[in-house]
Formats: structure tokens, C-alpha cells, sequence
């Protein structure tokens, strides 16, 4: 279906073109098919920008996203190593315990699993289980009780609902459709230092070699785009590193009172 109707289009194109010769005036005819050169390079590099400009806006957007995947985790992390401050010791302890740990999982062993597989870490999946299990067996003896277990469970839903979106960034590639595209234009761009006739010349070489890094650079920055989490480009760990130093904060000792009269 869809290569019928590029192949129609194809022919009326050309229905068009050769129609449309018979009805002009002869005044408007080239005495050869340089205009026609021409207009073959102005649409193909037309078609080049635009697919470009498409395809950078799309993973431009992917990588904003992901990033605030990580900061709405890292947040929920802070919001449950924070509400364990008000449960008794033994759960405190645990339950801040296995936070810890799955914050250090995820910027140590997952962040390399994602940079080279693309998935998440099914050990981190496991730490992230244990802490729902300990926050939903705390002992809930009162209504404040209650109330602090439920906001702390909440925090978790957040971290698992963050790290589900987490997954599917992680897994994340542009549509193939998108890549044939962008390889069809890049191709056609390319020919058209042929088409266009130019005499090969220490110059044009080194003005097409020039063109050409442009063009490589363009295609490798699409390319690291394409991966959120793996490549140079990656979104970064700093939601991650930054709740790790909010812990140390949360859970070190308050100041010693000042200001107490000596006699």
C-alpha cells in the first residue's frame, strides 16, 4: 500500500513535468537540464534538513524525559529515606538501609547494565522488592503510625512507577522508518556532489571532504541521541548522587544546642 502511493506519486510527478512542457511557453525552456540539477539539489538538501531537524526535535524530547524519569525517582527515594525517620528504630534502620542500597545499585552496577544492554538490573528489581516488603510489614500500632507508613509506601509506588518508565527509556530507539529516511536523504545528499557537475579539484575535494565530516557529525549525533543511557550523551546520574547526599544529611546528628548560660 504505502509503495503504491510513493510509486503514484512518482508518476504524476513526471505526468506533470512532461504535460506541463507541451502547455509552456517556449521562452520558458533551458537550453539544457542545469535548472534541473539545480532543483534536484535545493529539494534534496530541503529534505535532509528537514528529516534532521524531525528526527533531533524526537530524541531531543526522549532525553528530556528520561532525565525527569530519574529526577521524579530520585525525589521519591529522598521522600522515603525521610518518612523512615519517623518509624521505630528496627524498621528505620532497614527500611533507609535497603533505600541506600538500591540508590548505590542503580548509579553503580544498573547504570553500566543499561549502558551496554539497554535493560535494567534484576539485582536492583530485587533490592526495590525487599524495600516494599519492609515498608508494608512495618508495625502500624496508631493512626500517626499508620499515616507515616502509607506516605512511605506511596514513595515506593513513585520509585517503581520512575523505574518502570526508567525501562522503557532504557529500551528506547528511534523507528526504523525514521533511520531509512534519514539514510535515503543522506545518500542522495552525497550523490549530489555528482549531479552537480562540479570539476574535481584540489579545492572541491577539499570543500566535499569538509561537507562530508558535517554530514558524519550530524549522523553520529543522532545516533548517541538514540540511546538515553548508553554512549558519551548519556543522561546523567547527578538525581541519583544527589540523594545519596541528602541521606548522610538526613540521617546525621542534629547540632549540639548553643547558646546555654555559664555562671
Amino acid at each position: 500500500m504505502q509503495l503504491g502511493v510513493l510509486v503514484s506519486f512518482v508518476v504524476v510527478a513526471v505526468g506533470v513535468f512532461v504535460l506541463g512542457d507541451r502547455l509552456r511557453p517556449k521562452s520558458w525552456r533551458h537550453s539544457d537540464d542545469a535548472g534541473a540539477g539545480h532543483m534536484m539539489l535545493d529539494m534534496v538538501n530541503m529534505f535532509f534538513a528537514a528529516i534532521v531537524a524531525f528526527v533531533v526535535v524526537i530524541l531531543w524530547q526522549q532525553y528530556d524525559t528520561s532525565h525527569d524519569h530519574t529526577v521524579s525517582e530520585g525525589k521519591a527515594l529522598v521522600s522515603v529515606y525521610e518518612t523512615a525517620n519517623a518509624m521505630p528504630e528496627k524498621d528505620r534502620t532497614q527500611i533507609q538501609g535497603l533505600v541506600k542500597d538500591y540508590t548505590k545499585q542503580v548509579v553503580g552496577d544498573e547504570w553500566r547494565t543499561m549502558d551496554e544492554q539497554q535493560r535494567l538490573s534484576p539485582a536492583a528489581q530485587a533490592t526495590l522488592d525487599d524495600l516494599r516488603e519492609a515498608v508494608s510489614s512495618a508495625p502500624a500500632a496508631d493512626a500517626d503510625a499508620k499515616a507515616t507508613q502509607d506516605k512511605a509506601m506511596t514513595g515506593v509506588d513513585a520509585i517503581a512507577e520512575a523505574r518502570y518508565d526508567r525501562s522503557l527509556d532504557a529500551a528506547y530507539h528511534l523507528p526504523g522508518f525514521l533511520y531509512a529516511a534519514l539514510w535515503f536523504s543522506t545518500v542522495m545528499l552525497l550523490f549530489g556532489t555528482v549531479f552537480s557537475g562540479v570539476l574535481v579539484t584540489k579545492r572541491s575535494i577539499l570543500m566535499t571532504g569538509l561537507f562530508g565530516l558535517v554530514i558524519g557529525a550530524v549522523i553520529l549525533a543522532i545516533y548517541q541521541l538514540d540511546e538515553p543511557f548508553s554512549g558519551s550523551s548519556h543522561v546523567s546520574r547527578d538525581a541519583y548522587e544527589m540523594a545519596l547526599s541528602r541521606f548522610d544529611h538526613i540521617t546525621s546528628p542534629a547540632p549540639a544546642a548553643a547558646g546555654v548560660s555559664q555562671r
